[in-house]
């Protein structure tokens, strides 16, 4: 009987816990992992916020040794991600626990990379570079919207070269998350604001990419009409539990479709963009959406309109074209609704960059699953309408 491969599909997921107090549990699951000493990785901010004091507070609990690494940047570092390595051997550790956004999560990955393999995190750009098993990994999210909780990606910034470059593996996907909406009422409204629209990226990315399947479907619709019908409301009354719980769980829902449908040029441009402006992957995402989903429309027609349709867009007696323009309307509507009216040329970027920004997004694994095959001249252009 004969099959067709490219139909197959994978679908990696790390144990999850979900609800309030999930933070609390982090010394059960590293004693699981026969953890002798824990390397805790966070950043200034969330330990300023004190979500960093109940991880300690467990793991003592259960006199589970810990070195704290801090050290992280709003973009992780090269550099970080090496010393983070350092702090890891010289302390004898033999598991790793993530406590913050994107960024210290994405930092204690590339570290558990490096002491694996005892090489240079450079070394293991794009997909499926990594050979040797890395050390337990235990997450524990403070933003809504990164998903590197459950995700196979890794994002790190080069400040050398002014690039972020991808390591894509199902060896970095952790092997807990411990997923806590209370963490996430610390988030000030722009955080808030730059992780929801990252997830509802996720979410449409991931729906029109060309490695999407039913069950990535599934958790990416679910994921935007989670975050479209309550991110408005969450950044009003930041104080309300119910909501951010809404806004977590669709995170959750985007990190487990894009994880394992990847995404697309919108993701792609982002990591240049980031890379060379260091500036936060959110607001990147926000300038671009609603140019790429433009330019993808017609390649994909079909699985836009399901996406106007789940953000509440009523598609009946509307020709494509109409529904096209309802969408980037929609997407520009609730950006604007969360603080978002920025465009490149805000932030410095002018037309002489877009030359180099598009060469670096055209290395980008995320471009290969665009729905629409993008040239570099494509992405120039694409770019250029965001100026």
């Amino acid at each position: 009987m004969s099959y067709d491969i490219s139909q197959l599909r994978k679908f990696v997921t790390p144990e999850i816990i979900f609800g309030a107090g999930a933070r609390k549990t982090v010394a059960n699951y590293a004693s699981t992992f026969g953890a002798k000493r824990v390397l805790l990785v966070s950043d200034s901010g969330v330990q300023a916020a004190g979500w960093l004091a109940d991880v300690e507070q467990s793991l003592a609990d259960q006199d589970i040794d810990y070195v704290l690494f801090t050290q992280v940047s709003a973009n992780p570092r090269v550099e970080e991600v090496m010393h983070g390595a350092e702090v890891y051997r010289a302390a004898g550790c033999n598991v790793i626990v993530a406590v913050g956004g994107g960024s210290p999560m994405d930092c204690a990955k590339a570290i558990g990379i490096v002491v694996a393999h005892d090489r240079h995190i450079l070394t293991f750009e794009g997909v499926d570079t990594i050979r040797a098993p890395i050390p337990p990994l235990i997450m524990v999210p403070t933003t809504a919207g990164t998903s590197a909780d459950v995700s196979q990606f890794v994002i790190i910034s080069n400040q050398q070269e002014k690039v972020k470059f991808s390591i894509i593996s199902k060896a970095v996907v952790p092997d807990v998350s411990l997923i806590d909406p209370e963490t996430t009422s610390t988030m000030d409204p722009f955080l808030s604001a730059c992780t929801g629209v990252d997830a509802l990226v996720h979410a449409i990315e991931a729906f029109v990419s060309t490695g999407s399947g039913p069950m990535t479907d599934a958790h990416a619709l679910e994921a935007m009409r989670l975050i479209n019908g309550n991110l408005v409301q969450m950044i009003q009354n930041p104080q309300d539990i119910a909501l951010r719980e809404q806004i977590m769980l669709g995170s959750l829902q985007a990190g487990l479709a894009f994880s394992n449908a990847i995404l697309g040029a919108v993701h792609a441009m982002s990591h240049s963009l980031g890379g060379f402006l260091d500036l936060p992957h959110g607001l990147c995402n926000a300038i671009l959406v609603e140019h790429v989903v433009a330019f993808n429309y017609a390649s994909a027609p079909d699985r836009f309109k399901v996406v106007a349709q789940t953000l509440g867009i009523d598609t009946r007696g509307l020709t494509t074209p109409q529904i096209r323009q309802r969408l980037v309307q929609h997407l520009i509507d609730l950006k604007k609704a969360v603080g978002f009216e920025q465009t490149l040329a805000m932030h410095g970027v002018s037309t002489s960059d877009l030359p180099m920004l598009s060469v670096h997004a055209m290395h980008d694994p995320c471009i290969l699953t665009n729905p629409r095959e993008s040239s570099l001249k494509d992405v120039e252009v694409v770019y250029a309408e965001a100026l």
